[in-house]
Formats: C-alpha cells, sequence, structure tokens
C-alpha cells in the first residue's frame, strides 16, 4: 500500500523520478510515455463508447442501456488510471535497473470489453428495445 502511495505522489509530481537511480535511454522513456498514449487512446474510445450507447441507443432496454454504458465508462475510469500509474511504475524500474512491472490489467481490460461485447451481441439477437 506505501508502494501505492508513493506512485500517487509521482503522478503529480513526475520531476522526483529523477531522484531515482540513473536516466535511462531517452528512447526508452519515449517509449514507455507512447505506450501511456495508447492507454489514454483506449480509455478515451471507451469513455466514448459509453456515451454513445447511453445517447444513441434509446430504444434498449433502460437497465441494458445503463448497464453497457456503466460498464464501458468504468472500464474507461480504470484503464485511464491505470495508464499513469503504469507510466510510473516503468520509468521507476527503468531508472533503477529492475525487470518491468507486470499487470493483470491487460486481461481485466479484455475481459471488460469482452463481457460488453457478448451483452451486445445478445442485445442485437434478441432485441431488447423499449418497443417489445
Amino acid at each position: 500500500m506505501i508502494d501505492f502511495v508513493k506512485d500517487v505522489r509521482l503522478w503529480f509530481a513526475p520531476a522526483r523520478l529523477k531522484d531515482e537511480g540513473e536516466t535511462p535511454d531517452y528512447r526508452f522513456s519515449l517509449a514507455n510515455e507512447r505506450t501511456f498514449l495508447a492507454w489514454i487512446r483506449t480509455a478515451l474510445a471507451l469513455v466514448g463508447g459509453g456515451f454513445a450507447v447511453d445517447q444513441f441507443l434509446p430504444d434498449l432496454r433502460w437497465g441494458v442501456r445503463v448497464g453497457m454504458a456503466v460498464a464501458l465508462l468504468g472500464v474507461g475510469t480504470a484503464c485511464a488510471l491505470r495508464a499513469v500509474n503504469h507510466w510510473v511504475r516503468c520509468e521507476r524500474a527503468m531508472r533503477r535497473g529492475e525487470d518491468l512491472p507486470l499487470s493483470r490489467f491487460p486481461v481485466v481490460l479484455s475481459l471488460g470489453v469482452g463481457l460488453v461485447a457478448v451483452v451486445m451481441v445478445v442485445v442485437v439477437l434478441l432485441g431488447w428495445t423499449t418497443g417489445q
């Protein structure tokens, strides 16, 4: 828990990373930043998908529509938060000469998106609209 608190502090003061270890080859830091940006793009797509489900599928039953929208918004939020945490952890590991941290988050993200996709397939096949 203490490491997580330290990581969160670094979210808002990344200059403190300079106090840890040695500066890595800038190419690795830039690659780490590109990975961060890819996670942020994924988070934005998930949030946009959540809003799209809510706004553009008004004929779906309320519970189905809101459930899918909230699931996408929640996974998008988690993805954005995980992006910055992963960036800090990788940057710290590179500076310390340690192995890069492993994460279960890609599995969680895949399961969340897959679950919403399965629900969408079921909705399309069964036609759960308010008119029925």
